[in-house]
C-alpha cells in the first residue's frame, strides 16, 4: 500500500464525515446521551484531581473548584478545534489567574503531575492493543491514511531528530529560565508538592483519575453502541489505544486524522466500512461539540471572557502587571502574580 499523502488524508477524513452524516439517522440517541454524560463526568473528575494538586501546591490560598473546572473544560474544548494542543495554553492562563499568588512554572508543573496516571494506564492499554492482532504495528503506520502519522513513520531519522530537538529545546529553555530566575526551580518543584506525600497523591489524584477513567471507559462503550459498532471490553480498550497514539501526534485537533485512520483499520473486520467510518469521526464530532460548548460557556459565565483574542489580551496584561510589580519590589522575573492577579470579572459581576 502506498504511503498516504496530505491530500489522501484529507480525502479519507472528509469521506468519513460524509459517511457520518449519511448514517446520522441510524445513531442511537439514548446511548449517545449516556456517553456524553459519562464523558462530562470523566473530565469533571480530571478537573478535581487537578484541583487537588493545586491545593497541595498552594495550601494557604483560596482556590475555587468551579474555576479550575472551567479552566479544564475550556482547555479541552479548545484542543478539539485548535491544532498542536493550543487549548493547553488557554488552560494554563486561566488556571494561573484562578489561583492567587501562583506562578506559570508551578501551574505548568502541576499539569505534568497529572501525567503519572496517564502514562501508567496508557502503557497497559497500548500493550493490550498491540497484542490483539488488529492494531497496526508502528512500522505499519506509514501505510495509514493519516499524513502526519504516516510521514513520521516513513522518516524515522527525521522523527528521532524532531523528538531530540524538542527534548533539547525544552532543556535549554528550562536552563535559560533557571539562569535568569533563581526562584524558577523552586516554583517548578512547588507544582510537584503532592508527589512528596504518596498517600495523599494516590488518594486525591491517582484514585480520582482512575474513577474518571472508569467513566471514560463507559463513555466509549456507549459511543460504540450509539454508532452500532458494538460495545465490548476489547473494543473499548482498542479505542483507548487509538486515543493514546493520536494524543502523541497532536498536529490536528484531537489527532483527528490519526484517530479516524486507526479506527477504520482496527474495526475493519467487525462492522461495515461505512459504519466504522461514521463512528471514527462521529465520536470526535460529538465529544468535540460537547467539550467546546461547555468550555466556551465556562469562558463566558465563569471567567467573563467573550473570545480567544480576549484571552490573549488578558494574558499580556497579566504578564505586564507581573513585570511592573517585580520592578517595583525588586523581585526576579519568576512569573508570580501581582496583587489581585486573578481574572477580573466584567462589571456585571458573577
Amino acid at each position: 500500500m502506498a504511503p498516504a499523502t496530505l491530500g489522501d488524508s484529507f480525502q479519507s477524513f472528509f469521506d468519513a464525515v460524509d459517511d457520518f452524516f449519511a448514517n446520522l439517522a441510524s445513531v442511537r440517541l439514548l446511548p449517545l446521551i449516556v456517553a456524553l454524560l459519562c464523558f462530562t463526568a470523566y473530565l469533571t473528575l480530571r478537573a478535581r484531581a487537578s484541583f487537588n494538586i493545586l491545593r497541595a501546591a498552594y495550601p494557604t490560598e483560596r482556590i475555587r473548584f468551579r474555576e479550575i473546572w472551567g479552566s479544564y473544560f475550556a482547555g479541552y474544548g479548545f484542543n478539539a478545534v485548535i491544532p498542536a494542543r493550543g487549548g493547553d495554553v488557554v488552560r494554563l492562563f486561566l488556571t494561573k489567574t484562578s489561583v492567587p499568588n501562583s506562578s506559570y512554572p508551578a501551574v505548568a508543573a502541576s499539569f505534568v503531575t497529572e501525567l503519572g496516571f496517564d502514562i501508567a494506564m496508557g502503557s497497559l492499554i497500548l500493550i493490550f492493543a498491540f497484542t490483539q492482532g488488529v492494531f497496526p504495528k508502528p512500522p505499519d503506520f506509514a501505510n495509514l491514511n493519516a499524513f502526519d502519522l504516516s510521514f513520521l513513520a516513513q522518516h524515522p531519522r527525521f522523527t528521532l531528530f524532531l523528538l531530540t530537538a524538542l527534548a533539547v529545546g525544552t532543556l535549554v529553555g528550562f536552563a535559560m529560565l533557571s539562569v535568569r530566575v533563581r526562584a524558577f526551580w523552586d516554583r517548578v518543584k512547588q507544582g510537584f508538592t503532592i508527589l512528596r506525600d504518596r498517600r495523599r497523591y494516590f488518594r486525591e489524584v491517582f484514585a480520582v483519575q482512575f474513577a474518571g477513567w472508569l467513566f471514560r471507559f463507559t463513555a466509549f462503550w456507549f459511543l460504540l453502541e450509539a454508532f452500532r459498532v458494538g460495545g465490548s471490553v476489547e473494543n473499548v480498550l482498542l479505542v483507548l489505544g487509538v486515543n493514546a497514539v493520536s494524543a502523541a501526534v497532536p498536529f490536528t485537533p484531537q489527532g483527528a486524522g490519526v484517530q479516524q485512520a486507526l479506527l477504520v483499520q482496527v474495526f475493519r473486520g467487525d462492522a461495515e466500512g461505512s459504519t466504522v467510518a461514521a463512528y471514527s469521526v462521529g465520536q470526535q464530532i460529538a465529544i468535540g461539540a460537547l467539550t467546546f460548548g461547555i468550555g466556551f460557556a465556562a469562558l463566558v459565565f465563569i471567567f467573563r471572557v467573550r473570545s480567544f483574542k480576549e484571552i490573549i489580551a488578558r494574558g499580556r496584561e497579566d504578564r505586564a502587571g507581573e513585570r511592573t510589580a517585580q520592578a517595583a519590589t525588586g523581585q526576579p522575573a519568576a512569573g508570580e502574580s501581582p496583587p489581585g492577579g486573578r481574572v477580573r470579572p466584567s462589571p456585571r459581576g458573577d
